[in-house]
């Protein structure tokens, strides 16, 4: 018996319970064994993706007419990429951990690859909740999105034959929009495990500067490229405990492609240059202070906050060992900053995080969780009986949870007018679109009566009725901002600001016994205003022209304070 396979067999068991009414609900799967496979794929998903709960099962496609995709995510970098990641899950009774990924799966993947992303093909017979999401994603790819496409081979066993890894090269080279990897029991685990310390020796070459600074040190000078792959394959993943970046790969990311580029390159010398260098920190450090220069620092607990994407890129690319580069790599450098912080300055090392970051499109919930605003919302939010998660990683303690994220998503949509950007700017919700969020007057009572609407408009999205058009898919944001509206009509015609905990009571009564009222004359309410904006019906319209629509802004106008005039009249 496999250790790390029993682990693994333990988690899913577990979760085969914790997803077992979602799966049913949803996905209409009874059957244990497909169970038990698509809780495997899940905690996959989870775990590689770092999603929290909802967003991981958004993901899961599994079912018949899957094209042997069993999820997929998709978000976009700026305005010009598209990144999928697809994943297939093949999962075995057997503890020994000793079956390979089959070829043939990977032959299928492939043919998925081709097939999928190409918007001139038609899709055919294919299940909702994937045609959805690849409807979405040929959406981008017609406006001009380059697709980047990483694909999640995953099993309880060992990596596919090399005859697999011929297949993958054939059908597409050398491509950078193309990366596969294997996910096991092993990378799982790894994944998963809380790490111990990095207490290491590093070797700086030439000339440093240190400094005291307000009870914390800083040790500023250049590693060679060389030394900073042995760091990382000596320690890997441990390293990167606080980074708020994944590793991207190198194929499917234009930084990390010229990172490689220049390292391969006869400018290789002036890496150091090029690159914005690497930012570490640790408990404490000490060195020779009689040397002066070619210095080996020891660290304790030394975690990288920002470079990692760095050095991730050197470490992949020695180890292509190329010929071209084995002559160059001792005269590549890279400027690193390495600061010891006082124990008690964990609010310090956030936004140290922060501020090196912030000028890349990053997930930053856990760096603003510390906000006073977010602070008080937790507190307003304890008051009317919910929990308020603010970091992905708390775990969920009492009452109804809502997490910072659900709210960015909902009172964007609900009270700000912004449907558009609720589900397709996800990246900047806590970064530009955060002020525009969390205003300082933003209480505890429209975030519970915001999100509460906005679930219901999810929950239709999920699993749209018989009947419904095809545009509930994509358009569960604009119909939660009208509800919204109808809300505050209802309580007398109340201003936002008026909603507070003193009326909390009523709003959440209303909710309870008109929302799906609201939300049938929502939906009809956009139907109306597709047909404005296009001239014809909405179920004419394609779902990649659909998807396209609902990203942009252009039914709020439409959808205005006026729009029960001009429903009025359109039906009429």
């Amino acid at each position: 018996m496999n250790i790390n396979a029993s682990i693994i067999d333990q988690r899913i068991q577990g979760l085969k319970e914790s997803i077992r009414k979602q799966v049913v609900d949803e996905l209409g799967i009874h059957d244990e064994t497909r169970l038990r496979s698509l809780a495997f794929v899940y905690l996959c998903v989870k775990t590689m993706l770092d999603l929290d709960d909802e967003a991981t099962f958004e993901c899961i496609t599994e079912g018949s007419g899957d094209f042997g995709v069993d999820a997929i995510h998709i978000t976009t970098d700026g305005d010009t990429e598209c990144l999928i990641s697809i994943f297939q899950g093949k999962y075995k009774d057997s503890l020994e951990a000793n079956a390979a990924f089959s070829t043939n799966a990977i032959d299928k993947l492939i043919l998925a690859v081709n097939y999928l992303f190409d918007p001139s093909v038609p899709l055919g017979e294919i299940n909702p909740r994937l045609q959805s999401k690849l409807e979405e994603a040929r959406s981008f790819i017609g406006q001009g999105y380059i697709p980047y496409i990483k694909v999640f081979a995953c099993n309880n066993g060992i990596i596919w034959h090399p005859d697999a890894d011929a297949s993958i090269h054939r059908a597409f080279g050398d491509s950078a929009q193309t990366t596969w990897q294997h996910v096991n029991h092993d990378r799982l685990v790894e994944t998963m495990q809380n790490t111990k310390p990095v207490d290491e020796k590093l070797i700086f070459s030439g000339k440093s500067v240190v400094e005291d600074m307000k009870f914390n040190r800083a040790f500023v000078g250049k590693m060679s490229v060389n030394t900073i792959a042995e760091l990382i394959e000596k320690h890997g993943n441990k390293l990167l405990e606080r980074n708020i970046r994944h590793y991207l790969g190198l194929h499917g990311n234009r930084v990390n492609q010229a990172i490689k580029d220049t390292l391969l390159s006869e400018d290789c010398g002036n890496f150091y240059f090029y690159n914005n260098g690497i930012t570490l920190v640790c408990d404490s450090f000490t060195h020779n202070a009689l040397q002066s220069e070619n210095h080996i620092v020891k660290v304790k607990n030394l975690q990288i906050i920002n470079g990692g994407q760095t050095c991730m890129t050197i470490h992949e690319t020695l180890n292509q060992k190329q010929p071209s580069l084995l002559n160059t790599k001792e005269d590549a450098f890279v400027l690193v900053r390495l600061y010891a912080l006082s124990d008690d300055n964990e609010d310090f090392i956030n936004r140290i995080t922060f501020a090196t970051n912030s000028q890349n499109p990053v997930d930053l919930k856990d760096l603003k969780a510390n906000d006073v605003r977010q602070i008080q919302l937790e507190e307003d939010i304890e008051g009317l009986g919910y929990t308020y998660k603010r970091k992905r990683k708390e775990q969920n303690t009492k009452g109804d949870v809502v997490t910072s994220g659900a709210t960015a998503e909902a009172v964007l949509s609900v009270w700000r007018d912004s449907p558009h950007q609720a589900k397709f700017f996800m990246r900047e919700h806590f970064g530009k679109l955060y002020d525009k969020i969390f205003t300082d007057d933003l209480n505890g009572t429209q975030v519970i009566t915001a999100v509460l609407l906005y679930r219901l408009a999810e929950n239709r999205r999920k699993r749209p009725e018989n009947g419904d058009p095809s545009f509930v898919r994509y358009g569960s944001c604009f119909f939660a901002m009208q509800m919204g509206k109808k809300l505050l009509d209802a309580m007398g015609k109340i201003n936002l600001k008026d909603l507070n905990h003193r009326n909390f009571a009523t709003a959440k009564q209303l909710i309870e016994s008109h929302g799906e009222t609201w939300l049938n004359e929502s939906i009809a309410e956009v139907a109306v205003a597709l047909k404005h904006l296009y001239g014809t019906d909405a179920d004419t319209i394609s779902m990649q022209q659909l998807s396209a629509t609902f990203r942009r802004g252009d039914l709020i106008a439409t959808l205005s304070p006026n729009s029960q005039k001009v429903f009025k009249s359109w039906l009429s």
